[in-house]
């Protein structure tokens, strides 16, 4: 799965909120400034050849649609983050956190035990 930028991801976080869009209809979830058409046009059309959206004529325009999943991009993300950063070792993720004091001693317990339920 090819990663995304930051204005994709964004663009993305709208399909995967309000389901499928004409490239005008993303317009709409912009502030003003909003960027131009043509901008959001080049950026679904570069979300489609990734394969992260897919169209449908409509005559003359498109409504695209997410393919990827926002859980499935965000847990391809997440192991990416662990192998690049982490040399894959979920230990070293934990004890990032720990040492970061991001986590606490009852959020690992609560890690500790989902990890039991799933092995069981």
């Amino acid at each position: 799965m090819i990663r995304l930028t930051a204005k994709e991801e964004e663009v993305m976080s709208f399909f995967w909120k309000e389901g499928p869009l004409f490239v005008k209809q993303l317009l709409d979830f912009y502030e003003e400034p909003k960027p131009h058409f043509n901008t959001l046009s080049t950026i679904v059309r570069g979300l489609e050849e990734k394969n992260y959206l897919t169209h449908v004529s409509f005559g003359n325009t498109y409504r695209y649609e997410a393919i990827v999943s926002e859980d499935e991009y965000r847990n391809r993300t997440l192991k990416n983050v662990i192998a690049k950063y982490f040399n894959n070792s979920y230990i070293g993720v934990v004890s990032s956190l720990i040492k970061e004091e991001d986590i606490s001693i009852e959020e690992l317990r609560q890690l500790i035990r989902k990890v039991e339920q799933k092995n069981k």
